[in-house]
């Protein structure tokens, strides 16, 4: 039995989307006693805190705070047992706000999708191990139960060649009830959409023969998933890669996928082609993916004739192949059904690590979820949120195996 006292929480960026659903589960957390909203719009976090006071079962507080001002930052940290930070954007917040729970020994976790603030939040590995801090990198839905479905898929393995993981973003699937592009649909550009168009351009992070390097995104991956079929997925810019590679070590390919539909496919890869010619800025070709043009629609529509679509794959996997007993396998574990909605599939995940870390503290270090949040644990305290309830960890999350 617990008899640890209750925890002061500050969930940063509180009055956002993704915030409000976050601060909503850790305000009925048992492990909770004060819960801080804390956000740039004062009185959005008013608002949120007296919201979620009713049914809320700890003393639920608002606080003004800038991610930019470090020596306020540092002020609440101090005032706090641990941090959950849902402020975006994470390519501009994430580091600072970090090191400020860092400075303040303050145990720490975030939402962080982004590849490139990833690689510098791990650089902080030895500062957070010698000021005594566990910071929990990216537990949202891709990355955080994304890198749990790996790590189940690579216990059946004694070693990991190559690692996938995938999402859908507007592949037309049975099992998907909602996927994250109608979740952004309604003519406005969000600042998650303009993210998308940075992490298809450029170069973005990659593994590719056990080292990790950058290359270009939007790479065409046909994969065999065991008991469903084939498929093809798109490669895209997230954190996954990064941190798998380093806590599975992967000897081979690993990237992350977005399943797509085949005009979809065509019409990202025309938009990644003006962004990086300087033809349209990210925030341009965000909103010509929320509002195409019709000639570029009917282009990427025609075009789509020659590319290849999801498939038989499912809509939320891990794909690994490696060795078990020097026999080559395959390894696929997948959701069956997640919290519908971007905000509740990101920000239950994350409630529930946090209640897992108050519990239970883990080791001092900036980790990633695979190599401290117990993967069984969270997805069976996530079954009750996803339709249709499945009842066991193996019908939420399933394992299957083929050779090869």
């Amino acid at each position: 039995m617990n008899t640890a006292p209750a925890k002061t929480v500050a969930c940063l960026g509180g009055a956002g989307g993704m915030g409000e659903m976050l601060a909503r589960h850790l305000s009925r957390s048992a492990q909770v006693g004060k819960l801080f909203v804390a956000d740039l719009d004062a009185n959005a976090a008013a608002r949120v805190a007296q919201r979620l006071a009713d049914d809320a079962g700890c003393e639920v507080i608002s606080t003004q705070i800038d991610a930019l001002d470090r020596a306020g930052l540092e002020a609440l940290f101090a005032r706090v047992d641990f941090v959950a930070n849902a402020a975006g954007p994470f390519f501009r917040l994430g580091v600072p706000t970090l090191k400020a729970a860092i400075a303040t020994g303050t145990a720490y976790l975030d939402i962080c999708d982004d590849p490139e603030p990833t690689v510098e939040m791990l650089a902080l590995d030895s500062a957070a191990k010698a000021a005594g801090v566990c910071a929990v990198i990216g537990m949202g839905a891709s990355p955080g139960v994304s890198n749990l479905l790996a790590r189940r898929a690579a216990d059946s393995l004694d070693d990991v060649i190559d690692c996938y993981t995938a999402w859908p973003l507007d592949a037309e699937l049975p099992e998907l009830e909602q996927s994250p592009m109608e979740a952004e649909a309604g003519g406005e550009v969000s600042a998650a959409v303009v993210h998308l168009m940075e992490q298809i351009s450029g170069t973005v992070e990659g593994v590719v023969a056990g080292k990790r390097v950058k290359v270009p995104p939007l790479e065409a991956f046909t994969l065999d998933y065991p008991g469903l079929g084939k498929g093809t997925a798109l490669s895209v810019g997230h954190p996954e890669p990064v941190t798998l590679h380093r806590s599975l070590g992967i000897q081979g390919r690993a990237a992350n996928l977005m399943l797509v539909q085949r005009s979809t496919a065509r019409y990202l890869k025309s938009l990644a082609r003006d962004i990086d010619a300087g033809r349209l800025t990210l925030e341009q070709a965000a909103d010509e993916l929320i509002n195409p043009p019709d000639l570029r629609s009917m282009t990427a529509a025609a075009m789509s004739l020659l590319a290849k679509g999801a498939g038989h794959l499912p809509f939320f996997f891990a794909l690994l192949t490696g060795r078990k007993d020097g026999q080559l396998k395959c390894v696929g574990c997948r959701a069956t059904s997640l919290p519908a909605g971007m905000a509740a599939v990101t920000s239950i995940p994350a409630a529930i690590a946090v209640d897992m870390l108050l519990k239970h503290p883990a080791a001092p270090g900036v980790r990633a979820p695979e190599e401290v949040i117990e993967a069984y644990e969270l997805l069976d305290r996530l079954r009750p949120f996803c339709p249709g309830a499945p009842e066991s960890v193996d019908a939420l999350a399933p394992v299957a195996l083929m050779d090869l």
